[in-house]
């Protein structure tokens, strides 16, 4: 994927170990607030989910990804 490139996160095949994400908590479903992270691992066993695809990041947070930003490897340029 482009560095440049935003994306939504509802297409697994979008996602990898080592992207940077937004992602939407459980609990700031209501409030729809974001946390940045590095996906460890996709959760989602679907190739498609309409809220987004549910990640771990590797702090240990859960939630789905609302914005892909880009990759660990682009970012380091």
């Amino acid at each position: 994927m482009d560095k440049n490139v935003r994306t939504s996160g509802r297409c697994r095949n979008d996602i990898s170990p080592g992207c940077i994400v937004d992602i939407i908590l459980k609990e700031d479903q209501c409030s729809g607030k974001v946390t940045r992270g590095i996906v460890k691992d996709i959760l989602t066993n679907s190739l498609t989910h309409p809220h987004g695809i549910k990640v771990r990041l590797r702090d240990g947070r859960v939630g789905r990804v609302a914005t892909i930003l880009g990759t660990e490897s682009s970012n380091e340029k």
